[in-house]
């Protein structure tokens, strides 16, 4: 029974880091269409009465909150919830998905960059895992881009600045005092994050755009399958997996990104695509055994 317990775990981790990868397809194709700031408002437009829903079915609360954290749920909001969404679009607008995917990879090792800059002392280990992610994006950077090198590296750029809203929001939400349940963050930050995109899609005139079909069906998928589906799926399979092996499932994300981002959107895979993946991943690998910061698997800017 225990092991067909674990078994279960497993498979729920496996599929809710597919899923986060395939936000990449997704905002590819979202990024066609749409642009970001309404594109993110609609997202969280459809994932917050979801969330509702779960809080409402489960009997969960929002907690009660100093101000203080308040004023870090908001600018956690601000930076896991719009920023990663919009910058990650945008992004996705001016480099491809594959590209996109391999950055998505290197979410740990940036989480602990930004530790240390905040005062955290890195050992050597967690020095060479982030020199060997750097290393990586470095090699996928290094080609010449169809799409032209300068479009390609702000793409590239944007999308690290996403990711590093992500690593952020996971620093941030440590430092509050008080601790939230997932489930009421993450109705929280959806809340909190249409409001702040909605107020910004304004200056996007999003009554006047031509709504492309492709676009929206792909925010609603984002909304309801990675966003929901995959909280959910992760945090059924973290409760019957230990943490330090749930964390090992996180480096399934780029790789989805970059398999789906290959079949279907038949982009081409170059050789150093696949040397640079492999170095993150590495780099990834060995910040978890380490022991280092590691986001929850389904951040919620992710």
């Amino acid at each position: 029974m225990a092991i067909n317990r674990l078994r279960c775990g497993y498979l729920y981790l496996a599929v809710a880091m597919v899923l986060v990868g395939s936000t990449v397809t997704a905002s590819k194709i979202i990024g066609v269409g749409l642009p970001p700031f309404t594109a993110t408002a609609l997202r969280f437009a459809i994932a917050l009465p979801c969330f509702a829903l779960l809080m409402a079915a489960t009997g969960a609360r929002l907690p009660r909150l100093h101000r203080r954290d308040w004023l870090l749920l908001t600018v956690q909001a601000v930076a896991g919830s719009v920023g990663y969404t919009t910058l990650l679009i945008a992004g996705l607008q001016r480099t491809s998905a594959v590209d996109g995917g391999i950055i998505l990879g290197t979410l740990p090792l940036v989480t602990a960059a930004i530790a240390m800059l905040l005062g955290e002392r890195p050992g050597r280990r967690a020095l060479a895992a982030i020199g060997m992610a750097a290393f990586g994006v470095w090699l996928m950077t290094s080609r010449t881009p169809s799409r032209g090198m300068d479009g390609s590296l702000a793409g590239n750029a944007l999308i690290l600045g996403a990711v590093a809203c992500e690593g952020l929001f996971i620093l941030l939400n440590k430092r509050l005092r008080t601790p939230v349940a997932p489930l009421a963050l993450s109705t929280l930050m959806t809340a909190f994050g249409l409001a702040f995109s909605a107020v910004a899609s304004l200056t996007e005139a999003p009554w006047a755009l031509d709504y492309t079909p492709g676009a929206v069906a792909a925010v609603a998928y984002y909304a309801l399958v990675p966003t929901v589906g995959g909280f959910l799926l992760w945090y059924a399979g973290a409760a019957r997996v230990p943490g330090s092996e749930a964390a090992l499932f996180t480096a399934l994300a780029p790789v989805s990104a970059v398999m789906l981002s290959a079949s279907l959107l038949d982009e081409p895979v170059t050789g150093a695509q696949i040397a640079g993946i492999s170095c993150v991943l590495g780099g990834v690998l060995a910040m978890t055994r380490r022991g280092g910061p590691r986001s929850n698997g389904t951040g919620d800017g992710i």
